[in-house]
């Protein structure tokens, strides 16, 4: 009689050896000059290229998609939420003025199914490459008894640098600087537990799951090129929390940001949710980016240089309001 194994308890050791193995080639589009070794060891090495930066100073940012996952299970599309994993990380590295680095994931499953896995990482090794980030490492683990079979849950985390002088931090931020949106791929990966609440699962296996789908936009190599030339004061990733959550956390003391609403269009899909659900416009800019997923602060004179400068790198822009003195928050006024 052959006694229990780690097989036979849910977790098979070859399989994912097998995964690793497979998925290599993905990996190795994302590599840059300064990491060393290779994939699969205990852990990545990286040895970073710190003569450009004067004082050097490391940004972290660790980040998952929520429940947006249940969209991806639902319609059976796994590799745009590989996306949103990275973005949601390297964008708020981005906004201390950092360049992403590297990156790790984690995947936690009940059962491992390869060919989902694969999709996922082809969207894993997408996002890093659009942001110039490597993958250097990362986990799948199989938990049988944590995760139903077919149930998943993923994390990243990325680390990226910037000099100490450059640290973007908004203390430089004063009266009548300008607030600059940025275009938003459309929902990005957060409040799809609202969503869910909203919509059943018909309406989401159509054109509306669809569009909600799409993977959040990557800001860094826009943003890195408009650091070489314009004077950006404060950033803000536009995520969970939305405008009123968000932008606050990046102004100084004494100072207020009013967000004129009409001074963008803001794309159906919000006015879909929106109306469906019957949610007030606080909710919703409290929720959703309703069409910016990026925010930053610059001085009225750097607008005309930004907005041509980011039309250049096919990125749409508008001056959605400005700063204030007051109470450190934000006033979205008609």
């Amino acid at each position: 009689m052959s006694g229990i194994t780690y097989k036979k308890a849910g977790v098979d050791i070859d399989q994912a050896d097998d995964f690793v193995k497979k998925i290599r080639p993905l990996l190795a589009k994302t590599m840059r000059p300064e990491v060393l070794g290779r994939y699969g060891g205990f852990s990545g090495l990286f040895r970073p290229r710190l003569t450009s930066y004067k004082k050097p100073v490391l940004v972290a940012s660790t980040d998952g998609v929520g429940t947006k996952l249940l969209l991806a299970e639902l319609r059976n599309k796994y590799d745009t939420v590989g996306i949103d994993l990275v973005a949601m990380c390297v964008n708020d590295v981005i906004v201390t003025g950092a360049e992403p680095l590297f990156f790790l994931d984690y995947i936690a499953c009940g059962k491992l199914e390869s060919a989902k896995l694969r999709m996922l990482m082809k969207g894993i090794t997408r996002g890093c490459r659009e942001s110039g980030c490597a993958l250097i490492g990362g986990e799948t683990a199989e938990l049988p008894g944590l995760y139903q079979k077919g149930k998943f849950d993923l994390a990243g985390f990325c680390v990226g640098v910037v000099s100490e002088d450059k640290i973007i931090d908004g203390r430089s931020c004063r009266s009548g600087d300008q607030i600059l949106g940025l275009a938003s791929s459309g929902v990005h990966s957060n409040g799809f537990s609202l969503i869910r609440k909203i919509f059943d699962k018909g309406v989401l296996r159509g054109k509306i799951g669809q569009e909600l789908l799409r993977p959040t936009r990557i800001y860094v190599r826009p943003l890195l090129e408009a650091l070489k030339t314009i004077r950006i004061k404060a950033m803000a990733h536009i995520t969970g929390g939305g405008f009123y959550d968000n932008i606050p956390r990046v102004l100084p003391t004494g100072m207020t940001a009013i967000v004129q609403k009409g001074s963008w269009p803001i794309p159906p899909i919000f006015r879909t949710i929106q109306d469906s659900g019957q949610i007030t416009d606080k909710e919703m800019f409290r929720t959703f980016n309703m069409g910016v997923g990026m925010v930053l602060v610059i001085s009225r004179q750097s607008v005309p240089q930004a907005v041509a400068l980011f039309k250049e790198q096919g990125l749409r822009t508008w001056v959605i309001g400005y700063i204030a003195e007051g109470r450190q928050d934000v006033r979205i006024i008609d």
